[in-house]
């Protein structure tokens, strides 16, 4: 059995149009979500033709959930849901699962699910989805590596998040939308996602207010059911090919973007010398003749990405001068350096900073770590002198619909290839 790769021959100019997906990052959250309804069907219209996606369906059947996934729309019919334990391959594979724990809790007032994976970006807990959960008045415990989630009823709680996290913030959302009495979420994360997802749950028949600001305030409700929701786009998608073609495009568009999400990206393409018009839901990327470094620190929305932290990267060692990455989110999520080093680029880590200097990258047989790297070892890829080969393409998989095909319709020289396993 063989193995499938992506290869890139670097040199050419991308230009065209390319139509960004729905948001990824919604769409793992939302399909947990929709568990809740105990009347009608919810229908996700615009969801990424991603892996991850197919992965949460299956979770979804083995709770005798109806799914039927169309192209781009999947409805979900959860009438006839029973409470079954979630097993550990599946849970692993994703670490947007832990969702399920919300939703289950909510729905059937206890859980059994197993520990959840994803991508290795160092120490992740889930400690303040615990907290939360606890808070709401469900007992939490671990054993043999499963999550046992039990309460008799929720009740509303003001919930202090000690750290900023959008897994949590969601989570504990989805959780509250069904307790009894209001909850008040403090300190919570801002993204867009989040917002996506409340709209969802109050479509449903949630009434939850503040989503976007740092309160978030739930009065609960006896039950929610079906509607129609229309994801929103993905800004990190749309974000790594506004580098792709600040990198190597000319005179190329990215469509179905919402501007406001992309701000903190703009600034620093900006800030580099790229040109850049926005319009209503579209950017037209043209790449300079000359970049300029820049220094960038990730942040919680609405700052910089730490999801687009890697895909940047290869772009800055085409600037004048020593461009500098501080991550501040994950500071274990550099495991792409040493691929970057293997194509010649000068690239130095230490701690949670690294400083990229003026190179010229060259084609080499690199490895993606996780979802954000393989993204980045595309770009380099774009860029390199000959051809690049990346291996561990399924991580790429997981959060980019047709990426070969859209690169490849752009101008770009990729393909996929199976090679012996050995």
């Amino acid at each position: 059995m063989g193995k499938e790769v992506i290869k890139v021959r670097g040199g050419r100019t991308l230009s065209g149009e390319v139509e960004i997906s729905g948001a990824k990052n919604s769409a793992v959250a939302l399909i947990p979500a929709s568990l809740m309804a105990e009347k009608g069907e919810v229908v996700l219209e615009g969801l990424p033709e991603i892996s991850d996606v197919e992965t949460l369906m299956s979770l979804l059947n083995d709770l005798n959930i109806k799914t039927d996934l169309e192209g781009t729309v999947l409805k979900i019919n959860a009438e006839e849901a029973e409470n079954m334990p979630l097993p550990n391959t599946k849970v692993q594979s994703l670490r947007a699962s832990y969702y399920m724990m919300g939703a289950m809790l909510a729905r059937f007032k206890k859980c059994v699910i197993g520990l959840p994976g994803g991508c290795p970006l160092g120490p992740r807990p889930i400690d303040q989805h615990i907290k939360g959960f606890e808070a709401l008045g469900a007992k939490v415990t671990n054993e043999h590596g499963a999550m046992y989630l039990v309460a008799e009823e929720l009740k509303g709680a003001k919930i202090f998040f000690d750290v900023v996290s959008v897994g949590a913030t969601i989570n504990l959302m989805i959780a509250a939308s069904c307790a009894k009495g209001r909850t008040v979420l403090e300190n919570v994360a801002k993204e867009p996602e989040i917002v996506d997802v409340a709209s969802l749950l109050n479509n449903m028949g949630a009434d939850v207010r503040g989503a976007g600001t740092d309160t978030i305030k739930i009065n609960g409700v006896e039950e929610l059911h079906g509607t129609t929701h229309n994801i929103i786009p993905d800004r990190i998608e749309a974000g790594t090919y506004m580098i792709a073609g600040a990198a190597a495009g000319d005179s190329f568009t990215v469509r179905n973007i919402i501007p406001t999400h992309m701000e903190s990206l703009t600034a620093k393409l900006e800030e580099l010398g790229v040109k850049i018009e926005i319009g209503d839901d579209y950017a037209t990327i043209t790449k300079p003749d000359e970049y300029r470094p820049v220094s960038v620190k990730t942040q919680v929305y609405p700052g910089f990405a730490t999801d687009l932290q890697q895909p940047l990267t290869p772009l800055l060692f085409k600037a004048d001068g020593v461009s500098k990455i501080t991550e501040t989110i994950y500071p274990a999520r550099f495991r792409h350096v040493d691929e970057l080093n293997r194509m010649d680029g000068k690239i130095e880590q230490k701690g949670g900073s690294a400083l990229i200097y003026p190179s010229e990258l060259k084609g080499a047989d690199v490895y993606a770590s996780d979802l954000r790297a393989g993204a980045c070892l595309l770009i380099s890829g774009l860029l390199a002198d000959g051809v690049t080969t990346i291996h561990n393409v399924n991580h790429i998989d997981r959060g980019y619909t047709d990426i070969v095909k859209k690169l490849d319709t752009l101008g770009a020289d990729i393909w996929r290839e199976e090679i012996s396993a050995d």
